[in-house]
């Protein structure tokens, strides 16, 4: 997978630009940021409980084991 590197980001910054308009990126980017917070609370969340989950199960199956 290719990075985009900075003439790309040039490029998307400049188009943004011109489609929102100065007035509306700094509320475009606010939106952005706080989607991305979001998303990396959900994630993390489901990470802990997966991790929960399977620790709990190797618990179990470590009891398991102890009374044979």
């Amino acid at each position: 997978m290719a990075s985009i590197g900075v003439p790309g980001l040039i490029i998307i910054l400049v188009l943004a630009l011109i489609i929102f308009g100065p007035s509306k990126l700094p509320q475009l980017g606010r939106a952005v940021g706080d989607t991305l917070r979001e998303f990396k609370t959900s994630t993390k969340g489901v990470m802990d409980d997966v991790a929960e989950d399977l620790n709990i199960e190797e618990v179990t199956e470590t009891d398991k084991i102890k009374k044979v």
